[in-house]
């Protein structure tokens, strides 16, 4: 419908500017909207796939000024002038050993069961593996280290190599509108938009991350009880029992002559006979009574 009421108010002599605020409005919606919604899914998976992508784009920020500032002698790119290729690169190495720190000593003492991602797994080396760590003092032939560690080292790498060009991109934004800044929030250094350019781009990878290697099953006994009540008609319920039923005998959790199933009633039947059970219960507490 807003499609629709654009095209029809368009004005001959304003097209550019017409069209130029749509493109601005839809981009803006673009990396503002769509990219807080896909934050805000991490936060409710668990507040740690928003804590662990942020700080993995702070460190690198942090890591990146570091390093272009005492060895850094190569432009990386144009549109930002001080960004060096010795700070991209010694970012990008930081990053993933602060990670791998983090991880590390990050959920240590718990007192509930965590998520297997969180548990630490052995993990055999290879010949020329052990060879290697023998030589840093090491004898054993494996390590432990917990698949978050290793889902941390993904995630470390696109914080350094690709999260950064949403930073890039956001400053040829504002050089294309000649404004040095999104906003002054913070005196010295913009806006909070100027701090988490990097950040869209994170949580909309994070999001498509965790949900395609590392989330898992949802389903449990009450869930898949609770869609078959509400979704399915009785006759489709007695044919899920039916098929279940089959399925437990096959596998020797059920004795076949013990489970009978009994074929539905009217509800008229199932009335009067609850109705006469009744009557007989009340009869006989009558009976009794009068007896005593």
């Amino acid at each position: 419908v807003g499609s629709v009421f654009f095209v029809v108010n368009l004005k001959k002599g304003h097209y550019r500017f017409q069209l130029s605020q749509f493109v601005l409005a839809h981009t803006t919606l673009l990396l503002v909207v769509c990219q807080s919604h896909f934050i805000i899914n991490n936060i409710l998976e668990g507040l740690i796939w928003f804590f662990l992508p942020a700080s993995l784009v702070i460190a690198n920020d942090i890591w990146a000024y570091i390093f272009g500032f005492f060895w850094g002698k190569t432009p990386l790119i144009k549109l930002s002038p001080k960004k060096t290729a010795e700070g991209f690169v010694g970012g990008c190495i930081m990053t993933i050993v602060f990670g791998m720190m983090l991880t590390s000593t990050a959920f240590c003492g718990l007192t509930c069961d965590p998520n297997p991602v969180f548990v630490p797994v052995k993990y055999y080396l290879k010949p020329w593996m052990v060879a290697l760590v023998r030589h840093l003092g090491m004898r054993n032939h494996y390590i432990m280290i917990a698949p978050l560690q290793l889902h941390t080292i993904v995630m470390a790498c696109f914080a350094s190599l690709i999260a950064p060009f949403g930073g890039f991109f956001a400053s040829g934004f504002k050089r294309a509108f000649k404004i040095k800044d999104f906003g002054q929030s913070i005196p010295g250094h913009g806006g909070i938009t100027d701090r988490m350019d990097c950040q869209f781009l994170m949580g909309l990878f994070s999001y498509m991350y965790y949900q395609s290697f590392i989330k898992t099953s949802a389903l449990s006994v009450g869930v898949v009880l609770q869609s078959a009540i509400n979704n399915l008609q009785g006759q489709e319920q007695m044919e899920l029992f039916d098929h279940m039923r089959q399925c437990l005998i096959g596998q020797g959790w059920l004795d076949e002559e013990g489970c009978v199933i009994r074929h539905p009633r009217s509800h008229g039947s199932l009335r009067n006979e609850k109705r006469g059970r009744r009557d007989r219960c009340w009869a006989f507490n009558v009976t009794d009574s009068e007896s005593i």
